[in-house]
């Protein structure tokens, strides 16, 4: 199969050719004259499953022939045989065992971490210690590290370094990579004794992994062993590769492990041959990118072989440059040409590593219903089983919120059992939402319910069945982790079957079934966690849900694809479109590493940090020689201008640089291709001008309109008529917020209680007892009326700044005082016009000399006397109605004068103009105005301010006319 030239055997395969194919097409040309059993004495190593499942199809595809052992490199770590060590211990396992010695080291030493970066710390912890093992590091080596800077930091991490130290001791179960790299060695060792006498292949891997690069070291050196490496660049010169040595200055380079690896086995770069005689599909461009991806130290080479390039018309002829505004107009134009491939029968892969825009390219496609083939499916999190059990999760919180219950009651697996009436349980979450909207409390609790379901028969069982599932008592404290995980899993199950107890579709279809599987994976390693609290609970169940996903291939498009840069290596399509690329994205910058830097992970002998960003780069060299590409970006990601990726630069600027025949530039010939696809995006995304809206100002029948309003609704009636249209003709009312929360009108209704009460538990004999008093009543209201501590705290603090102020002049004003009433209603009758106005009075103080003091609390600023006069007229009326004998009790009565106090930052005591204008007439006009069947109730006709909201701006299409055009009449009927 081999010639044997004494040197070890190194093929490379080009950029842009499918790796699996070429594989498949490079055996049947060695094996085409051979007989048919020596295809089944060919073991192959492959490192990923993906590689490994797709040269089974295309080997099933014909003809027929005997086939290769297909090997996984990592299933080497399995192999019951090739070492003594015990099998190699899960991986969740390890991080739950890690999690727990975590855990004790931040109950021992205060300061280290917060208690909620447990689970975190544990996976860092579990990487590094991986990384270690892979690459045969000590312990010992990094605790001698030469550090200078002994203080804080390398201290704290050295005692979470510690922690796993006993993971490397003698005796220990092994950990994946452990065994694995035992493995790799038991497996070399023993070829040097009894090398095999059959073809042995690994390929498709850059040995940038320590146990893999021995394991590539071994095979080569074999008799009939053979590496076969991906996207080697056969355009590069000697001279380039002798600059990949140093990996301070070569680490980021597409083919600098290639280099490390060709150095370690004495062979040249140019005696790695080519496994197949097919070309590459884009030869020219292959050159241009090898060129333009040279090291840093010589990118003057540009200067020197730029000029030499041929063919750049065919290799930059059948790339899109598409640079988009942002990134939903990114996703868009992508999904216009998946679309089209769709409709020519082509196959097409984005390849990008950003989620974000893959969900985006998937949101556009499903307009036409077309759903890719995502390789990375949808992370368990985000599917809706996954989502589910997280929000069952938040029900283990001390307090319900009617947002938790009503987000889980809403969810379509709540009560999805075929044996239940699911249209009757929206209808009851529905009628639930309103009343806990209008009249809920801000935390929920069984009684809460249950006095919403007296209400009607058939709430209650349903009452019942959420009262038994999501009330249900939570573990407390410490507990096993899987006391936890059964208790959640239990309501989840009654939540999901509804109140018959039939199955519910929670564990069904693709997505229950692998979230069911990463559960009970959960289940079976749960004792390795030890005893954790709820927070920790958490912590570890999102961490496993956000690492397992799902896929659903039947539902997906055959030739419209969405890979990561992994499942790019083993297989290409007929357009390839590399999208998202801008720096920070595409490459990805190194993760931050909490326990070494890059100077001591060299001095250590770990992986640096650009080892990632090389490996991107490889990918990124591989994919952009397909036959043809798009690379796209956006312009701005998230309000902020975005850098393109550096290999889009190091592109452009080469090609800048080159002068093209015609006097244009490659560039630009490749960014109109784009721009095409971008005027289409623009194109569909038009909008044509909306209709001229009015200004509406309403008029309905005179039978239907209102003939009683509060006081309060008179400032409306004036300033914005369209409200008090939309609230008492259409008798529409905003919905309150689902999530309560301490809100300003809520502090002043509370401090209104608290005057309310204070006063009518007067009168006081001096200031000292009347504040007490004043703190003590605030205090115990604010217990009972605002259930959220911060609130209580800041609301007592504000009546605690005002108490002294306030004390003063209630003293000074019990000095006339008879007696007071609070919160009393009245209602006063216009008989000619058949119009009733009503209100409440905060206060009304009847003093010795007969007369009577009215008193307005205002929380905020009190209105300013220009505005009470002409538009918040409250206390004004107020004063006419308690003139005219309208409020309960009192009868008619002089009015010595009317008071705003102001309970705000600066109290202050505000006086209404009484006497200026003739109130009542005013009024009466008014009121008479509005009986006029051609008067309309217009929208917006007197706001505070331009930008003041109404409740019903987007009833009148506010937005679509201006408070410069004139109302415009509409004769409506009811």
């Amino acid at each position: 199969m081999f010639n044997d030239h004494g040197l070890p055997r190194i093929f490379g395969t080009h950029s842009g050719q499918e790796f699996p194919a070429t594989l498949l097409e490079g055996l049947t040309q060695r094996l085409q004259h051979s007989p048919a059993e020596d295809w089944a004495r060919v073991e192959i190593y492959v490192n990923t499953r993906r590689m490994q499942r797709r040269l089974s199809e295309l080997f099933l595809k014909g003809p027929a022939r005997l086939m290769p052992k297909l090997h996984l490199v990592t299933d080497l770590a399995k192999h019951p045989t090739l070492t003594d060590l015990p099998m190699p211990v899960p991986a969740l396992r390890r991080r739950l065992e890690i999690a727990q010695l975590v855990r004790q080291l931040l109950s021992q030493v205060d300061g280290l971490a917060p208690r909620s970066a447990v689970f975190d710390l544990a996976n860092s912890l579990a990487a590094l210690m991986d990384e270690m093992q892979g690459e045969g590091i000590e312990p010992d080596a990094i605790t001698n590290l030469d550090v200078s800077d002994v203080s804080g930091h390398w201290e704290r991490a050295l005692k979470f370094i510690n922690i796993v130290q006993r993971y490397f001791e003698h005796g220990a179960t092994p950990d994946v990579e452990t065994r694995q790299r035992a493995s790799v060695l038991a497996l070399t060792e023993g070829w040097k004794t009894s090398p095999p006498e059959h073809p042995i292949i690994l390929a498709g891997s850059t040995g940038s992994r320590g146990t893999t690069f021995r394991l590539m070291q071994a095979i080569a050196h074999l008799p009939k062993g053979a590496l076969i490496l991906p996207g080697f660049d056969f355009d590069m010169p000697n001279r380039v590769w002798e600059r990949l040595a140093d990996p301070k200055t070569s680490e980021d380079h597409p083919q600098y492990r290639f280099s490390r690896l060709l150095t370690s086995l004495g062979i040249e770069p140019n005696q790695v041959e080519a496994w197949t005689s097919a070309p590459p599909e884009a030869p020219a461009r292959n050159k241009l990118i090898s060129l333009a991806l040279r090291p840093a130290p010589v990118t003057h080479h540009w200067r020197q072989e730029g000029p030499s390039l041929e063919n750049l018309d065919a290799a930059t002829g059948d790339i899109t440059w598409l640079e988009a505004p942002n990134q939903r107009v990114e996703a868009m134009a992508i999904a216009l040409r998946l679309r089209q491939a769709a409709d020519d029968g082509q196959t097409a892969a984005v390849i990008t590593p950003d989620r974000n825009l893959t969900r985006r390219i998937a949101t556009a496609l499903s307009a036409w219903n077309i759903t890719p083939d995502d390789s990375a499916g949808i992370p368990l999190n985000l599917t809706a089983p996954g989502r589910f059990l997280l929000h069952v999760l938040d029900l283990a919180q001390p307090q319900t919120t009617s947002e938790a219950l009503l987000v889980l009651l809403k969810h379509p697996l709540a009560q999805s059992s075929s044996a239940c009436d699911r249209g009757q349980h929206l209808l009851n979450t529905r009628d639930l939402e309103l009343y806990l909207r209008r009249s809920g409390p801000a935390f929920l609790s069984p009684e809460a319910l249950y006095k919403w379901a007296e209400a009607k028969d058939r709430y209650r069982p349903w009452v019942d069945w959420i009262v038994g599932s999501a009330f249900a008592t939570w573990p407390k404290g410490t507990q096993p982790l899987d006391r936890w995980l059964d208790h959640h899993c239990a309501v989840a199950n009654t939540l999901s079957n509804g109140p018959s107890g039939a199955e519910g579709e929670l564990w069904q279809k693709a997505p229950g079934r692998d979230t069911k599987s990463a559960i009970d994976d959960l289940a079976q390693h749960a004792p390795a966690a030890g005893d954790v609290e709820l927070l920790d609970y958490s912590a570890i169940l999102r961490g496993v849900l956000s690492a397992g996903e799902t896929r659903d291939q039947n539902q997906a498009h055959p030739n419209i694809l969405i890979w990561g840069t992994l499942e790019a290596r083993v297989q290409s399509a007929d357009l390839v479109i590399l999208a998202g690329l801008n720096d920070g994205t595409w490459p990805e910058p190194p993760a931050p590493d909490p326990w070494l830097n890059r100077s001591l992970r060299l001095q250590a002998g770990l992986l640096l940090p650009e080892r990632r960003i090389g490996l991107s780069a490889h990918d990124f060299q591989q994919a952009i020689g397909a036959k043809s590409v798009w690379v796209t970006r956006s312009l701005r990601s998230d309000d902020a201008e975005t850098v393109p990726s550096r290999w889009l630069n190091r592109i452009e600027n080469l090609l800048n640089g080159l002068p093209k025949p015609d006097g244009e530039s490659w560039v630009k010939d490749m960014c109109s291709r784009g721009d095409y696809w971008l005027d289409l995006v623009e194109a569909i995304e038009a909008t044509t001008a909306p209709q001229h809206t009015v200004r509406p100002s309403v008029a309905p029948p005179l039978n239907s309109r209102p003939t009683k309003l509060a006081v309060t609704d008179i400032k409306h009636l004036i300033r914005d008529p369209y409200a008090i249209y939309a609230k008492h003709v259409l008798n529409l009312r905003r919905l309150d917020p689902l999530a309560k929360s301490p809100d300003a009108p809520l502090r002043g209704t509370v401090i209104h209680h608290v005057l309310e009460a204070f006063v009518e538990a007067g009168p006081w004999d001096d200031a000292t007892t009347a504040k007490t008093a004043l703190l003590s009543l605030s205090a115990d209201m604010l217990q009972e009326l605002v259930p959220w501590p911060a609130a209580r705290r800041m609301w007592q603090a504000r009546v605690a700044r005002f108490a002294d102020w306030f004390v003063v002049g209630e003293l000074q004003r019990q000095a006339q005082l008879l007696s007071s009433k609070t919160e009393i209603w009245g209602e006063v009758t216009l008989p000619a016009l058949g119009f009733t106005l009503v209100g409440k009075a905060d206060r009304v103080d009847l003093l010795r000399d007969g007369t009577a003091h009215i008193y307005d609390y205002k929380t905020g600023q009190p209105p300013s006397n220009a505005q009470q006069l002409h538009f918040d007229k409250q206390l004004l009326l107020e004063v006419e109605m308690l003139r005219q004998g309208g409020f309960e009790g009192l009868g008619a009565l002089r009015v010595a004068g009317a008071t705003y106090i102001g309970l705000g930052n600066d109290p202050e005591v505000a006086a209404a103009p009484m006497g200026e204008t003739d109130v009542w007439a005013e009024f009466s006009e008014l009121v008479a105005t509005y009986q006029d069947p051609e008067q309309g109730y217009a929208a917006r006709r007197a706001m505070l301010t331009a930008d003041a909201v109404s409740d019903y701006d987007h009833l009148s299409r506010y937005g679509e006319w201006s408070t410069n055009q004139p109302a415009h009449s509409l004769k409506v009927s009811k």
